[in-house]
């Protein structure tokens, strides 16, 4: 499959994913424009047609007045935006609150807390404005404890929130999880009043749709093959054609190649996180696993993050694979599997029908990003949501759109308008990525004996 440390671009070879967002929605896309024909001069022009570049796009036209030309290497939400594990929620990156109100202070985790609020704020306006029909679930989110010491740091964080945060989070006791979430990892869990799951193929094609209605353009199969700056001038060379354009916006996130400007290259981890939906379960296996459909992840240091589907599937996710070329190896389904059963045993033997994944972008801070590129002219970029970014990334779209219209993004939460680091030693990040994998997992195996 495409990796974004190997390959310069996705081609029109790569397959789409075997989700079951695909298998809900169908493989008719929205119209759009095609891949680019010949050569245009834009104003704006937005490599990337996920969840930050359709956001981008549709605030530049309904909001500035601008309409952006949109550059997709394959078709509109093909990346994570189409594939992800569904959870839009107040989150983005994969900093734990107490450690970034230690790092940052609180004055500015709670501005970030409401950025990311906003985000999903946002999220919910677009899904009501444009009358997108994407399966939205009612809201709570419930982080549960694996084993039962993590309990105590589910509590510390109760209080973190609510003291800190200013947002009313809620310590649930393990007895008080029946009828919620069953099987022998219900230690306890963190409520999160706010946060929904959605169909995020549906929800994507919406925005794309919302963007194409005010006047964007957006083309598929159109990866940039060259950048070449031209005095202030951007010519983005693509298979069909050249668009040059004065502003650039980069939303390719976790698929963004190493090679598509040097000044993006090694900011960002691509790490590969994949997903299991069983066949649908039976009423008693329901009632032994999760009776609720709220969104729901755990505890472990490489977590699972899952959910009860409306038609009584399950689907489960998490990180196993490194690179793209080991992706598809069976064993990283057996992984995700069999976590799964052991987490709910009254499922076991259930027949897995789906198993996809994708690209999240991590990056050394584990923070999202969102600036102007320094010494790159009028380009601007966003990303990092490290698996968190549903309403992040829609919330960083329309931040972009503000800047590549000539506005600032003023925020008290300072380190997302910061570049983020280069990853040192490149070659070697998956080297790398090995050992802190070999690393969590060994820490995750000693929880377990210790727990019993």
């Amino acid at each position: 499959m495409y990796d974004p440390l190997v390959h310069p671009f996705p081609d029109q070879n790569q397959p789409d994913p075997d989700s079951y967002w695909l298998k809900l929605s169908g493989a008719v896309a929205p119209d759009d424009d095609g891949p680019v024909a010949g050569d245009a001069d834009v104003d704006v022009a937005i490599i990337g047609g996920g969840y930050t570049g359709l956001s981008a796009a549709l605030a530049l036209a309904r909001d500035h007045g601008i309409k952006a030309t949109v550059l997709e290497a394959r078709s509109s939400s093909w990346g994570c935006s189409g594939r992800n594990g569904s959870f839009a929620r107040i989150s983005g990156g994969r900093v734990p609150w107490s450690r970034l109100v230690k790092t940052y202070g609180a004055d500015v985790a709670r501005a970030y807390f409401q950025e990311l609020r906003q985000g999903l704020d946002t999220v919910r306006g677009l899904i009501a404005d444009g009358e997108i029909e994407c399966a939205k679930q009612p809201d709570g989110v419930y982080k549960v404890a694996t084993f039962g010491p993590h309990a105590d740091s589910l509590r510390r964080e109760e209080e973190l929130y609510n003291t800190v945060l200013g947002y009313p989070a809620r310590y649930v006791e393990a007895s008080d999880l029946r009828g919620i979430h069953e099987g022998p990892e219900s230690n306890g869990a963190l409520y999160l009043p706010d946060g929904f799951s959605l169909n995020p193929l549906a929800l994507a094609r919406g925005l794309h749709r919302m963007a194409r209605g005010h006047g964007a353009r957006i083309h598929t199969n159109s990866p940039v093959t060259q950048w070449i700056d031209e005095g202030g001038v951007h010519r983005l060379v693509t298979p069909t054609g050249t668009i040059r354009a004065r502003r650039v916006i980069v939303a390719t996130n976790g698929y963004t190649s190493s090679r598509l400007h040097p000044r993006l290259a090694a900011r960002v981890l691509p790490v590969h996180s994949q997903i299991i939906v069983t066949a649908p379960m039976s009423d008693a296996q329901v009632a032994a696993s999760l009776p609720s459909g709220k969104c729901m992840f755990d505890t472990r240091e490489l977590l699972f993050y899952y959910r009860r589907l409306p038609d009584n599937r399950m689907l489960f996710g998490g990180r196993s694979a490194i690179s793209g070329a080991d992706a598809s190896a069976p064993r990283h389904r057996q992984y995700l599997y069999d976590a799964m059963v052991r987490k709910f045993p009254a499922i076991g033997g259930i027949g897995v029908e789906h198993w996809w994944g994708g690209w999240v972008a991590v990056t050394r801070n584990s923070l999202p990003f969102c600036y102007k590129v320094p010494g790159a002219g009028d380009v601007f970029t966003a990303g990092g949501y490290a698996g968190s970014g549903v309403s992040c990334s829609i919330h960083m779209g329309t931040k972009l759109a503000m800047m590549a219209a000539g506005r600032p993004y003023e925020t008290a939460a300072s380190f997302l308008t910061s570049q983020p680091g280069r990853y040192p030693f490149a070659s070697f990040l998956r080297l790398g990525q090995w050992m802190a994998y070999r690393w969590l997992h060994a820490k995750d195996a000693r929880e377990a004996k210790r727990a019993g």
